[in-house]
């Protein structure tokens, strides 16, 4: 009875988890409205840039994006996951993917997320190679291929992980 008594209050913990799950719902909110402001000054200063500027604009529109639907996936993936399932019956735009990634996937896509993301700001940085120093290059370098050589590892060992699990 006691066993079962804390089980059950350790199960009802993982609602713990919503408040988490609903603040990445208020940071899409605030990527939104930082969204407004990078485009209002893209808009604004359209026909005073130069080419690189305009790269640069539409980089950075394609960063809060990624960001964005980077929270989007693990809101839903995590809450699915973790707290409870989504009724979907009333929703004709359910996206695929919702109720279809497992913890593995979610940590893969939110790396992938994560290499794209700074993937972007390196872009960003050598458009404007100009004013940043070689010291600033290398780190930024040098912190995109961590993230690239972890997701990497990250993807070996999940499907090590998988192989081990089918014999």
């Amino acid at each position: 009875m006691l066993e079962r008594a804390f089980e059950r209050v350790l199960f009802a913990s993982r609602w713990l988890l919503a408040p988490f799950y609903a603040a990445l719902g208020i940071g899409l909110i605030v990527l939104l409205v930082k969204l407004f402001q990078e485009l209002a000054h893209f808009i604004l200063h359209a026909l005073e840039s130069n080419e690189s500027q305009t790269i640069l604009g539409v980089l950075t529109l394609v960063d809060l994006s990624f960001t964005a639907s980077l929270l989007i996936i693990v809101m839903f993936s995590g809450y699915e996951n973790f707290v409870s399932k989504f009724d979907h019956a009333d929703h004709k735009d359910w996206p695929e993917w919702m109720g279809t990634i497992d913890f593995t996937g979610l940590k893969l896509k939110l790396m992938s997320s994560i290499v794209a993301i700074s993937a972007i700001q390196l872009l960003k940085a050598f458009m404007e190679v100009k004013s940043a120093s070689d010291r600033e290059l290398g780190w930024l370098v040098g912190i995109h291929m961590i993230f690239v050589i972890s997701g990497l590892l990250m993807a070996l060992t999940d499907r090590m992980a998988a192989g081990h699990h089918d014999h």
